[in-house]
């Protein structure tokens, strides 16, 4: 049983087509096929079905998969703590972000990390926030940045910060001249927001009914650029984080903070406990932290 066998073995699981998990592995398909029959030799079983319509394991295959996915992670944490015997910050964080915290925060953070750590990297993933759950669990990633999530036994959480939301509607709006406004205010009108698989969506609408307001159904919308265009255009108001104020940069929406009890949204960085930090994962928290309230404040 080789390392590569075993790497290959998790590309071809998670792909579920040959072509796929050798273009993801930057090998020729038949060299990998070659090497999954004889992993499969020496398991005296097959480990995947071949099917008309793609690859799946098979029971034994699935059984073998966390299993290998365990290996391969404790290997990358093996040569990362024997690197950092040098003292110097290298090697790359697996960073993942939500796509309602990306946009605004991405850049200044990779731009100080360069900076700060020029022998380290970042890898960007981004996605739902149960996507990437689901990754740093598995080991696909070191570092999740999100908003609201589930946490479990093996997962650290770690509030970066409380980013106030704001009410954006279109410039010449009835309330875009008030500097502050009530939920009283918002009865009326048709509120927007992202897919329901963001999770900032779902807290709108938690908002919106406990304020006896009630939202149009979720739109597939997947950008909050998106939502403040349509905005803009008349279509509705929405919520949207402050930092999306300070940064989308539409001259056609009025932002408005409401009075009293303001809904904001907290900024987590989540880890899986079980992996191995290494100094660059440690490095790009705490500058992550930094970074993201500072840019906070200067929004608010």
């Amino acid at each position: 049983m080789e390392i590569q066998q075993l790497r290959y073995f998790v590309a071809l699981a998670e792909e579920g087509s040959f072509s796929r998990a050798a273009e993801r592995m930057r090998v020729a398909q038949p060299s990998l096929s070659q090497q999954i029959q004889k992993l499969e030799g020496e398991m005296n079983q097959p480990l995947f079905d071949r099917l008309a319509r793609g690859t799946t394991p098979t029971a034994a295959g699935a059984s073998l998969l966390p299993l290998v996915r365990k290996i391969l992670n404790d290997l990358i944490d093996a040569q990362r703590c024997v690197e950092e015997r040098a003292g110097t910050i290298t090697g790359t964080v697996r960073a993942g972000i939500i796509p309602t915290i990306a946009p605004y925060v991405i850049g200044p953070l990779l731009s100080d990390f360069r900076r700060e750590y020029p022998h380290g990297a970042v890898h960007v993933v981004e996605d739902v926030t149960e996507n990437l759950i689901r990754l740093l669990e598995v080991g696909e990633i070191d570092v999740a940045v999100v908003s609201t999530c589930r946490t479990g036994a093996g997962l650290r959480r770690e509030l970066w910060a409380r980013e106030p939301l704001l009410v954006a509607v279109p410039r010449e709006h009835r309330l875009a001249h008030r500097r502050r406004l009530t939920w009283r205010d918002l009865a009326e009108e048709t509120f927007l927001t992202l897919h329901e698989s963001h999770c900032l969506s779902r807290q709108i609408r938690q908002w919106c009914r406990q304020h006896a307001i009630r939202p149009q159904k979720p739109l597939p919308l997947v950008q909050l650029s998106t939502v403040l265009a349509m905005v803009a255009s008349h279509q509705g108001i929405s919520l949207v984080p402050a930092l999306a104020k300070s940064q989308e940069n539409r001259p056609q929406c009025a932002f408005i903070a409401l009075q009293g009890s303001a809904p904001s949204r907290e900024i987590n960085a989540v880890r899986n406990a079980a992996r191995y930090q290494s100094k660059s994962c440690v490095a790009f928290m705490e500058l992550g932290q930094k970074v993201v309230r500072r840019l906070i404040a200067s929004a608010a």
